[in-house]
């Protein structure tokens, strides 16, 4: 009768003991699973938006470091940097948000020579015919900020 007993004990020890090893298993595996989907989902979210307005508000925050106004400037060349043709003599009016970037860019407390001549010159190679006006702007934008 204690032979029995201790049998079923036994057996039922090594039931309790295989389902806690398949559980263990089973749980490392849903830990890679959700680890896996996090980082794609880090990886997905990291892309920069190129959105004219927003890359015209990290330009205009004063607490903007140099490395995120040299991101900024280059997504602005590389996705709105063609302007459209003169009005004649006049410039067009979409001209004004880059007349705004430049003399925010040149105002701006944590910007460099090298990040203003970069930009001044890939606007001024995409847009020759805005040659005079995009110095100009500079010119003004350098003199105001009061040394």
């Amino acid at each position: 009768m204690e032979l029995m007993l201790l049998m079923q004990s036994a057996s039922g020890l090594l039931v309790i003991l295989a389902i806690l090893v398949f559980l263990l298993f089973f749980s490392s595996r849903v830990k890679k699973t959700v680890r896996a989907r996090k980082i794609k989902a880090k990886q997905a979210v990291v892309k920069p938006s190129t959105d004219l307005q927003y890359l015209k508000s990290i330009i205009k925050h004063r607490q903007s470091t140099n490395e995120e106004l040299k991101n900024a400037l280059e997504l602005i060349i590389k996705h709105h940097g063609h302007i459209h043709k003169k009005l004649g003599v006049r410039t067009h009016p979409d001209f004004d948000i880059y007349m705004d970037v430049l003399f925010t860019i040149c105002r701006h407390p944590n910007t460099s020579t090298a990040i203003i001549v970069k930009f001044d010159k890939d606007l001024e190679h995409l847009n020759p015919e805005y040659k005079p006006e995009i110095n100009s702007v500079i010119y003004k934008g350098l003199n105001s900020r009061g040394m």
